[in-house]
């Protein structure tokens, strides 16, 4: 099976396939999309990989088929690899509410809040929508933070594509309005995720991360 992932270090969405792939145990190889650059709203981007103009996309070349949007390359990992999702129905609607949850109301609110603070020059960065955003994000946090207080993880008793939908955004570096020391439980969660055997950094998994930029 030859399964090719398109990303970039900096996507969070991006680290959502790409680690699901890592601890799924399916072999697979990063294909690095200059983003920054324009990549992925080329014509021959949209036309070869992806016609919305974004990654992740994944390709299985040995099926001819590419699928988009990380909730949907998840799903499609868990199929192939039958891991990393719930051990009954109930439990697998219950991985799919999160990973909807996160898509909607975190890393949707994290990603633009984290663009705007640190890849925008400062004279151009919006604070009134930066602190919208924030206010947005620190909902969020407290919705996961509460669910994580007597739950070592989102759904059932291991790891599943909900965590690692959920924490797509919050091993980031840069500052976007999260910090781990605020929130104890999520502080806990990351660390279980950070001790999943298989586990790595955003930057140590996807190609264009800042040290490859150095």
């Amino acid at each position: 099976m030859t399964l090719k992932l398109y990303c970039f270090g900096e996507s969070g969405n991006a680290y959502k396939a790409a680690l699901t792939l890592e601890l799924s145990g399916l072999a697979w190889e990063a294909v690095y999309v200059d983003f920054f650059g324009g990549e992925a709203r080329s014509d021959a981007f949209k036309s070869n990989v992806n016609a919305m103009g974004e990654v992740p996309a994944l390709v299985d070349t040995d099926h001819d088929y590419t699928i988009t949007q990380s909730g949907a390359i998840q799903d499609y990992v868990v199929h192939l690899s039958q891991k990393l999702t719930g051990s009954t129905p109930e439990e697998r609607r219950e991985v799919l509410r999160w990973v909807l949850w996160d898509n909607h109301k975190l890393s949707s609110v994290a990603g633009p809040t984290r663009f705007l603070m640190n890849f925008l020059p400062e004279d151009k960065r919006p604070k009134e929508v930066i602190a919208f955003h924030q206010g947005r994000l620190k909902a969020a946090y407290a919705v996961l933070n509460d669910h994580l207080a007597d739950k070592n993880w989102i759904v059932g008793n291991a790891i599943t594509v909900a965590d690692i939908s959920c924490c797509g955004y919050l091993f980031y570096p840069e500052p976007f309005g999260f910090d781990r020391a605020d929130w104890p439980h999520i502080d806990a969660w990351l660390t279980r995720i950070e001790q999943t055997p298989g586990w790595k950094h955003p930057y140590d998994l996807m190609p264009g991360s800042p040290a490859d930029r150095a």
